[in-house]
């Protein structure tokens, strides 16, 4: 996959914190700190520009570890970036805190998983095949 890194901050591209890890890192880019206020919401730069191959996909996720501590999640999420987008990657991080949350350079921000998926035809039809279920929505089959 083809990446352009665009900062003066010297950071690593996003990277898997352990080997088995799903979701890259995004790292906050900032020529100065961002102050989040409660239940504020702001576009974070992250440098990176990229071009995924037809047919993937980048998802854009919260960090667990800055939900549980800081009430900060990502607000699209999982946000997501087409093949075909060339402009950077940025993350809407919201506060949904109490507490002001400062953004600081080089800061990771979000995870970043790549994942494949399909393209599909519609095929409009006057019915659809029954099934057990049928049309029952929201808790109808008894899983709580």
């Amino acid at each position: 996959m083809k990446v352009r890194v665009i900062n003066k901050s010297g950071h690593d591209l996003p990277s898997y914190q352990t080997s088995h890890s799903a979701g890259m890192d995004l790292r906050a880019v900032l020529e100065e700190e961002i102050v989040l206020k409660p239940l504020e919401r702001k576009l974070i730069p992250t440098g990176i520009y990229m071009e995924l191959p037809q047919g993937f996909e980048a998802q854009v996720r919260p960090r667990s570890g800055l939900a549980y501590k800081h009430g900060l999640t990502v607000l699209n999420s999982p946000g997501t970036i087409d093949a075909d987008y060339r402009g950077e990657v940025k993350v809407l991080l919201v506060n949904l805190s109490n507490d002001e949350f400062v953004v600081k350079n080089g800061e990771r921000i979000a995870q970043m998983v790549i994942a494949k998926h399909e393209t599909i035809q519609w095929d409009a039809v006057e019915a659809l095949n029954e099934t057990e279920r049928g049309a029952g929505g929201y808790g109808s089959t008894g899983v709580s």
